[in-house]
């Protein structure tokens, strides 16, 4: 395997200083096929942005899959920055310029959203929206616990995102 081309000292598009680090390599993803991994991380202000692109080229994919148990909590889901993911009437992780790519499974979809949910509540001070947020979380550690059912939607413009499982329906955007 090719070790990953990196560079340090870039200068960082938020804070300006020059100490941006840049990477780039390639893996091939089974049964999603070779891809690029790209990142961006600032020493200094923690700036990080985050995709993969596929080698070859794809047609823009919906994939939806219920989840129901322990098991699918392993599920391989490929995510590109472009790629807008969904967990109905919880959150939605918006592609495009501010989103992030990433290669996780189910459990790690739930626990980035776990996280984004807990970000929003620390930072609210409507105490309502608090309410909303400890609900919205009390259910993520259900479906977590493999207690509640819920449905993941993954769509994505640039086709270069995919849910890796018999069970995920792939449809066109």
């Amino acid at each position: 395997m090719k070790a990953p081309n990196v560079v340090h000292g870039q200068p960082c598009s938020v804070c300006g200083k020059k100490t941006l680090t840049l990477m780039e390599d390639e893996h091939d993803i089974p049964f999603f096929g070779a891809c690029f991994l790209l990142s961006m991380n600032c020493s200094n202000c923690h700036y990080h942005k985050a995709d993969i692109e596929a080698k070859e080229r794809h047609d823009p994919v919906k994939f939806t899959i219920d989840i129901k148990g322990d098991e699918d909590m392993k599920i391989r889901v490929v995510k590109s920055a472009e790629a807008t993911l969904k967990i109905p009437h919880l959150i939605t992780m918006q592609g495009g310029e501010v989103g992030n790519g990433f290669i996780t499974n189910i459990e790690g979809v739930l626990e980035r959203a776990r996280k984004a949910i807990e970000f929003a509540r620390d930072n609210e001070e409507d105490d309502a929206i608090k309410k909303k947020a400890k609900n919205q979380l009390k259910k993520i550690m259900r479906i977590l616990w493999g207690k509640d059912p819920t449905k993941i939607i993954l769509e994505d413009p640039s086709g270069n995102s995919a849910i890796i499982s018999d069970k995920a329906k792939k449809s066109k955007l």
